[in-house]
């Protein structure tokens, strides 16, 4: 049996071990958030935290996952207003919104490593993150304004 937690809730998972964490959160879970995108690992719409780092969980066997603490986009704010949420809402940033959960969890990773990240760090961190609809000048501009926190 795999143990893990789940945006705070204990999970056991007694099923196939290969099972990527995507389709386990998406599931069996029930957790829809987070977004198949290309299942290589290229796009970052799975994008989920594995103990508060940014993780592809299209790639990410639940195995690997055993003891850890899992959040997706639905855990990681109870009401949708972490910080970097909020900066997205007044940024004004998705056009389609599919990948932006994904972009939400990978630029909160950061902004936790690293609070107050430069031009070029918000860009190399946020560049495997593919936007369909070209919404790159937004994500910045959010991420750079969560970082400020105003």
């Amino acid at each position: 049996m795999i143990k893990l937690s789940v945006n705070g809730q204990e999970q056991n998972w007694e099923g196939d071990p290969s099972l990527p964490l995507l389709w386990y959160l998406r599931d069996e879970v029930g957790l829809t958030g987070t977004k198949f995108g290309c299942g290589q690992a290229l796009c970052g719409a799975c994008t989920v935290h594995v103990n508060g780092q940014a993780a592809r969980s299209c790639i990410t066997a639940i195995s690997d996952v055993a003891g850890q603490k899992v959040t997706t986009i639905e855990g990681l704010h109870p009401t949708g207003d972490h910080a970097v949420q909020k900066a997205w809402r007044e940024a004004n940033v998705p056009q389609c919104g599919y990948c932006q959960a994904g972009q939400i969890m990978q630029a909160s990773a950061l902004l936790q490593q690293n609070p107050h990240p430069s031009h070029d760090e918000i860009r190399d961190t946020m560049s495997g993150n593919i936007c369909r609809c070209g919404c790159y000048q937004r994500i910045e501009a959010a991420v750079r304004l969560a970082a400020t926190g105003t």
